[in-house]
């Protein structure tokens, strides 16, 4: 579990490209700036633990690519305090980034082995999400809502109800929306039942799965 100088250094490149696609917010990009990602991965893939792409993980699953993560992150203006709500927790990357920014974590993964993986792996590294929880991400977890913000980290088919159902108003859900090629689409709560949405290009998710394995 080393994180030396050339990671350091690598990080700080990763960050200079994410600038560069777009990324602007100075707190999500301190983040990735913080987090070794490198030992999130296996260690076949260590050497492009810093490259803006994602690659495999256990479970037949991905660690996603940076840029995404930074996208999906600024989308959901995380301010610290907030209560966030995490659709797959997969690696626990993503977590971490919410968790550097200060969010009370609740976070599903319907993986077992991911689940019992990164369950212990997280805290090793400091990040103490509120919740983990093993069970199936589209039902949301009500008994915790209302959330601040709600982000799903694969591609849905549909826009699961229940997920918009526990924003609280003007709690933001970022979700990737499609089959084989997702739309980033984002859901404002204006109102008990009046939600404003906004699309924001294509990107590639592993399917968000029904039903906990």
């Amino acid at each position: 579990m080393k994180d030396t100088f050339k990671h350091q250094g690598l990080r700080q490149q990763l960050v200079a490209v994410l600038k560069d696609k777009g990324i602007t917010n100075t707190a999500v990009l301190a983040a990735i700036g913080r987090i070794p990602r490198h030992l999130f991965m296996d260690s076949s893939f260590l050497d492009h633990a810093y490259q803006d792409k994602a690659f495999p993980i256990a479970a037949d699953q991905t660690i996603s690519q940076p840029y995404t993560v930074a996208f999906q992150t600024e989308l959901m203006q995380v301010k610290r305090g907030d209560k966030v709500l995490e659709i797959g927790t997969g690696s626990g990357y993503q977590t971490a980034v919410l968790c550097e920014l200060g969010a009370k974590v609740y976070s599903i993964e319907r993986q077992q082995e991911l689940f019992k993986i990164t369950s212990r792996f997280l805290p090793k590294l400091g990040y103490r999400a509120k919740k983990l929880i093993f069970g199936d991400g589209y039902k949301g977890l009500k008994t915790e809502a209302p959330f601040s913000s709600i982000i799903v980290t694969a591609g849905a088919p549909f826009v699961p109800n229940p997920l918009l159902a526990q924003l609280e108003i003007g709690g933001r859900l970022v979700i990737p929306v499609g089959d084989k090629v997702q739309t980033m689409t984002l859901f404002v709560r204006k109102g008990p039942k009046d939600f404003e949405k906004t699309e924001f290009g294509e990107f590639r998710f592993v399917p968000l799965l029904e039903d906990k394995n």
